[in-house]
């Protein structure tokens, strides 16, 4: 998802006093405070730049982000600020970044090297989220978990739990207590199944997402094995620091404390993912941490936004509980005051977003530099309905990933069985695919645990089973080469395809996309560990039928927008029990980060901000009688004392029985009113 907005750097890319400032920093560790739309890529390119220009040597520079695509970009960036500040020849290529990825796809390359110490193989597989959760319900399962008298957690919350517990290194009773009460009666249960979880990964020489991290912490915890890793690199450079998890953040300065130079770029006002395991306090106690403290540079000049929607989004997050101390500010020229609108229900928003919409269609403006933004997925139910009856274009992002889906998770289950044959779950995704071989064959096959060669398939059976052996035998013999192999794998998997899937050509389509990525991936084994760990987030049978319409609306949950920016943003149901979120309004600290989300969804804008107040919710649930409804309030995240930074809009006062059937109004029945204050207010 991009925005077709230009980018929020200086002009010709030239830095301001601050980004020099933290771009010529030398000696201990630096944070860079950068908020929103204020340059900190260029700022963080630039330093790596100068670093490299003042003689760091490019294969020992660590550049940690939160995404491949971000990691990517990144690299690019960097190269091109490369080639300037060494004027190199046009025809001269770069030097590369080897050490630039995500933090868990440099956890990945890292452990090849050092899975002996922790007795793992170095062909260990990597298991994505899914398939993490059906080994997870295996051994729930071979536990008698499932059939327990009390309700037992299903394995998407088993793996949630874990996963958590993981990444905050909260202890699991705590952990339990304070986000998972209704669980808390199985803590004895949940111990003895994470320890069997643990001894099946370790029997298949697997690690999920989350061990990645976890192993790399355990290193970095042995003081020699810690200051082996480190000695790879002379700098650290991390991007979205708001972002890391305890985890992440004891890794960083272990190697911070073993001789690593540490560069930290982040924005606290933008630290929203929680519910990941991220820290606000990371990047909120990161100078402190250190002795003498890391030297912070604060960049607050935005090249996004104007300076009205900067007003009223720094007033939004001055509220804030705990802050870093920032105030953005633009050289750009006064814009439109950013509007707040009250509306009836939610059809009415609907309704007013898609006129709005169109509105600015109508300026110039395309639908693909505009964008609706929400809390959650559902919430943006009533507008869908309202886009597709007037026929407005629209994608919508927050849902499901390209990797849920079952034709490229059997691809990658055959890669991932040529390079790892421990992996039962690989090989029992892959026997299911045998037409022939029931469920009866695939556990004599798992039990079987000999040469493919040897093992005796039904007739039926025989065979498509040869084909999977050839398969099998080509792609861990010495004539493998990659990324050729992959169609290989392809042309065995498309006659299932047509065989399971009655929409078997869009699948194919999908498997061609994969094709083309696997050629930018050096080996096998980097393509499948790093899809597993950042997989991209649409595919062609999410999508339906490819559009007829080169413009489209932007439909797109505040997590999934950040990093991206659009001319005319539009926020849905800024009310509280959606903004904060119902099930957010507990402890201060989900509230914080809450008020957070609305920042982010905020600063998203480039000229054009507007935040709907819908004031009735229709619930048709445990209703006996008929449809109800239930009233909402404005988001405290806006009280009264900022309603001056907004252009306030109430609803439209019904007709009059004169402007209805011609008949004049009595004073007993006089023209509704309402005022504008009192309804922004709320009740007393």
């Amino acid at each position: 998802m991009r925005a077709e907005a230009p980018p929020a750097v200086p002009a010709g890319g030239e830095l301001n006093p601050r980004q020099r400032e933290a771009v010529e920093h030398e000696g201990g560790p630096l944070l860079v405070v950068a908020g929103a739309g204020s340059g900190k890529t260029l700022t963080l390119t630039a330093r790596l730049a100068r670093r490299v220009q003042r003689g760091a040597d490019p294969q020992r520079l660590l550049l940690l982000t939160f995404s491949r695509r971000a990691a990517a970009e990144m690299a690019r960036r960097a190269a091109r600020r490369l080639h300037q500040a060494l004027g190199l020849p046009a025809t001269t290529p770069p030097p590369s970044l080897p050490w630039c990825g995500t933090f868990h796809g440099v956890a990945a390359q890292l452990l090849r090297d050092e899975a002996p110490r922790l007795g793992l193989a170095r062909n260990f597989s990597v298991l994505d989220r899914a398939d993490a959760q059906d080994l997870l319900a295996l051994v729930r399962q071979q536990l008698g978990l499932a059939a327990t008298e009390a309700r037992f957690p299903l394995a998407p919350t088993c793996l949630a739990i874990h996963s958590r517990a993981v990444n905050t290194q909260r202890p699991l009773a705590e952990l339990l207590r304070e986000d998972y009460p209704w669980v808390e009666r199985h803590a004895a249960e949940l111990a003895r199944l994470y320890a069997a979880y643990a001894e099946a990964k370790r029997q298949q020489q697997s690690l999920d997402f989350d061990d990645l991290l976890l192993a790399w912490w355990h290193l970095s915890r042995t003081p020699a094995l810690a200051a082996r890793i480190a000695a790879r690199f002379d700098e650290v450079l991390v991007d979205e620091v708001q972002d890391i998890n305890r985890l992440q953040g004891d890794i960083l300065h272990a190697l911070a404390a073993h001789g690593c130079t540490l560069t930290a770029v982040g924005d606290d006002a933008q630290s929203i993912y929680a519910f990941r395991g991220a820290d606000v306090r990371q990047i909120l106690d990161f100078a402190p941490r250190f002795t003498p403290p890391a030297r912070v540079v604060t960049l607050e000049q935005n090249y996004r936004s104007t300076p009205q929607i900067l007003a009223a989004s720094n007033a939004v997050i001055a509220l804030a509980a705990e802050r870093l101390p920032k105030h953005l500010w633009t050289a750009r020229a006064a814009g439109c005051v950013p509007r707040l609108v009250v509306v009836e229900d939610e059809a009415a928003q609907a309704r007013g977003v898609a006129d709005a919409v169109l509105a600015q269609r109508e300026t110039g403006l395309a639908l693909k530099r505009q964008a609706v933004l929400f809390r959650t997925g559902a919430h943006s139910a009533a507008l869908e309905l309202e886009l597709v009856r007037r026929g407005i274009p629209f994608v919508k992002f927050g849902g499901l990933r390209f990797l849920e889906s079952a034709h490229v998770k059997d691809l990658l289950a055959v890669l991932r069985w040529a390079d790892n044959p421990a992996s039962t779950l690989a090989a029992m995704r892959c026997a299911r695919l045998v037409p022939g071989l029931g469920p009866a064959s695939v556990r004599r096959l798992l039990a079987h645990r000999g040469a493919l060669e040897t093992f005796k398939p039904p007739p039926a059976a025989a065979e498509p089973w040869a084909a999977l052996v050839a398969l099998m035998a080509h792609l861990r013999g010495s004539t493998a080469r990659w990324p050729d192999d992959l169609q290989r794998v392809i042309a065995w998997l498309a006659p299932q395809l047509e065989r399971l899937h009655a929409d078997a050509r869009v699948r194919l389509a999908d498997l061609g996309q994969l094709a083309q990525i696997a050629a930018g991936h050096a080996s096998r084994e980097r393509f499948v560990t790093e899809l597993a760990i950042d997989p991209p987030q649409a595919s062609s049978d999410e999508a339906g039928p490819p559009h007829r319409d080169d413009d489209y609306l932007i439909l797109s949950t505040i997590h999934s927008a950040k990093g991206q920016e659009w001319n005319a943003v539009q926020v849905l149901n800024v009310v509280d029990g959606c903004l904060p979120a119902d099930l957010a309004t507990g402890r201060s600290a989900e509230i914080e980060e809450e008020r957070r989300l609305l920042y982010v969804a905020m600063t998203r804008a480039r000229d054009d901000l507007t935040l709907w107040v819908p004031q009735r919710f229709h619930v048709t649930q445990q209703c006996t009688y008929g449809d109800r409804h239930l009233y909402a309030l404005r988001s405290r995240f806006i009280p009264d004392a900022l309603l001056p930074h907004f252009d306030c809009v109430a609803p439209a006062p019904p007709p009059s029985r004169a402007a209805a059937d011609g008949t004049p109004a009595g004073d007993d029945e006089p023209a509704l009113l309402l005022d504008l204050a009192a309804v922004l207010r709320g009740p007393a």
